[in-house]
């Protein structure tokens, strides 16, 4: 069976034949809201149900993965779903198995996890980057597919993304955060340096998916030019990939506060120190 057989139908309306089109925003917005509404439901059947939930977030930089994780988690209890994205490892981390810091941070029952870069970098940015050996990429290859295949056997549902970007939109993007002093923390050394290796990372993504795209674990790739439908499409796609039901508690009227006056008096407001308002 294909891959597109492989998920449900798709919770978002098709998208135009021209994918290269903008999405007016009334539109998006109105998806948009549709789909987190849905996903608040998915939250609640996966606290009662108990289960545990991976989703892994990989791609070129400013592909996109950072903005399709804010609208997901943005309407989500942070109890249940979180983000992971680990730092550098420590020269201790340096020294343990490779997939060993990624453990802890693994969901329980009732949890979903959002991995913003994960394990893969091993097999992409480190290995482009000159961070680590061949020998340490090929025993990647040989551990991945046999560690995801130990945690789907462990009950762990494992999603796996990866955003594609064009070399043009990613030029654009990097250029916005470069312009743009609330995104320029964005912008990084590393960042200017992958871009001159456009295609080896391209070569090591390719070779990457040829071990890691397994029917067990696929990877789905989302295209990522336009950040709207891109969005939508990955949400719609992780929606129709969980089996859920709508378990949320029913709509009710605030009753009236019904507890007896006791003769409690307020301190007078000077009392207390305030923000100043300045608006």
């Amino acid at each position: 069976m294909g891959k597109k057989d492989r998920s449900r139908k798709a919770i978002a309306d098709p998208a135009p034949a021209d994918r290269a089109s903008r999405l007016d925003r009334k539109t998006y917005e109105r998806e948009l809201r549709r789909l987190q509404i849905e996903l608040v439901k998915l939250q609640e059947w996966v606290k009662q149900e108990g289960l545990s939930v991976v989703v892994v977030f990989e791609g070129r930089d400013a592909a996109g993965k950072g903005g399709c994780i804010k609208r997901i988690t943005e309407v989500l209890n942070p109890r249940v779903c979180r983000i992971v994205a680990l730092p550098m490892p420590t020269e201790r981390e340096e020294t343990q198995w490779y997939f060993q810091r990624y453990i802890p941070n693994l969901p329980a029952a009732g949890e979903i996890v959002l991995f913003d870069r994960s394990w893969y970098n091993r097999a992409v940015v480190e290995r482009v980057m000159g961070w680590c050996t061949e020998e340490q990429v090929e025993e990647f290859f040989r551990d991945c597919p046999e560690f995801e295949r130990m945690l789907i056997r462990s009950g762990i549902t494992l999603i796996k993304y990866w955003f594609s970007v064009s070399d043009e939109e990613q030029d654009r993007r990097f250029q916005e955060r470069i312009d743009n002093p609330l995104k320029r923390w964005k912008f990084s050394p590393t960042d200017l340096e992958g871009r001159g290796r456009w295609e080896e990372f391209s070569r090591a993504k390719d070779e990457m998916f040829k071990f890691t795209d397994t029917k067990d674990s696929p990877w789905w790739v989302v295209e990522g030019d336009v950040k709207k439908r891109a969005r939508l499409n990955c949400i719609s796609h992780l929606l129709s990939s969980i089996p859920y039901e709508d378990v949320l508690p029913e709509s009710f009227t605030l009753p009236p506060r019904t507890a007896p006056s006791t003769g409690y008096v307020r301190p007078p407001m000077y009392s207390q120190t305030h923000v100043p308002e300045i608006y």
